[in-house]
């Protein structure tokens, strides 16, 4: 690795070092045969003498503090009842009323005419809508919600769809519990390249899951086996670190954590870390005993010098 080189046979690192463009193809090759037949073997290019590389990255959870979940997509919009309204109900929709809104019409003469407005709106919508239950997006309180009425689909295709939006490994989105925290050490992956730095993949991540909290809030931290614990910073590149650290993730992984919750780990302390209390009370015994070793030769040190220099200063005195 050097740094300040800027030429076209390297490859930045982060804004201040550089890998040699060899060096990193023969680890990217070295990484592909890793994942020989998977889908996150890498892929190369050259765009304007610039090496990039882009492919799949692993990024496991670890978070302590819960997350939330955006309830309705940033492109979705509220559609407005139109100026005039169908008096009768489509039969569609008739089928689809739930016992509880016949109910409810039965009890409180108004809200026929609700019931009716809603039928407006949705009928006014554009088919071409993802045709799933959607929620207004709240940050208050994840049961207050306004739900939009199913538009007709095949139960097994909305199902895979709503699979597809909304689960994270192995959870599934539920109206009523937006807010959750994923498995520790859970893994997902996102699609990048050699040019997003940190930043651009917290982002990525979090927009591929609804997270409302921003991605300032978080940071990506490679940790290694031995407890190891280094951050990206947000120059780095975390694809390029991790063809750097090598394709085994039982040695190294890349995590996602709160940026506020945790700190780097580095190696003189991580040796510890896997030590049990007796060892490590022991190891402490003889740091001691070493210290106190220490404080004995330099006391005893301490104590021949000022002897001699009282021996010189007596003999300047009988000198004179």
């Amino acid at each position: 690795m050097k740094e300040d080189c800027s030429s076209s046979s390297h490859v930045p690192i982060s804004d201040s070092k550089f890998i040699l463009k060899s060096e990193l193809l023969s680890l990217l090759k070295t990484y592909n045969c890793y994942h020989e037949g998977r889908s996150f073997q890498l892929r190369h290019r050259e765009e304007e003498g610039a090496l990039i590389i882009e492919g799949l990255l692993n990024i496991a959870w670890g978070l302590r503090r819960p997350i939330r979940l955006q309830m309705q997509d940033d492109r979705e919009r509220v559609h407005l009842p139109s100026a005039s309204w169908m008096p009768d109900r489509p039969s569609y929709l008739q089928k689809e009323a739930s016992p509880q809104d016949s109910k409810v019409t039965a009890k409180e003469p108004g809200a026929q005419h609700a019931n009716k407005a809603e039928v407006s709106r949705d009928s006014s919508a554009p088919l071409e809508e993802e045709e799933v239950p959607q929620l207004m997006r709240t940050k208050s309180d994840a049961s207050c919600i306004i739900q939009r009425r199913p538009k007709s689909r095949a139960p097994g295709e909305a199902q895979k769809i709503r699979r597809h939006r909304f689960s994270i490994n192995g959870h599934f989105y539920n109206h009523k519990t937006s807010v959750f925290t994923p498995a520790y050490g859970s893994v997902t992956n996102v699609r990048v390249n050699s040019t997003m730095t940190t930043q651009q993949v917290l982002t990525l991540l979090l927009n591929k899951f609804r997270v409302e909290d921003g991605p300032s809030e978080f940071a990506l931290y490679i940790v290694h086996e031995s407890g190891e614990q280094t951050k990206l910073k947000d120059c780095e590149y975390p694809l390029i670190s991790r063809i750097l650290h090598g394709p085994c993730e039982k040695i190294v992984k890349i995590f996602l954590m709160e940026a506020d919750l945790s700190e780097e780990v580095p190696h003189d302390v991580a040796q510890y870390i896997k030590f049990e209390m007796p060892e490590l009370d022991s190891f402490v015994e003889k740091l001691k005993e070493e210290e106190e070793r220490e404080i004995i030769k330099l006391t005893m040190k301490f104590q021949a010098l000022r002897l001699t220099m009282l021996q010189r200063l007596e003999q300047l005195v009988e000198a004179k």
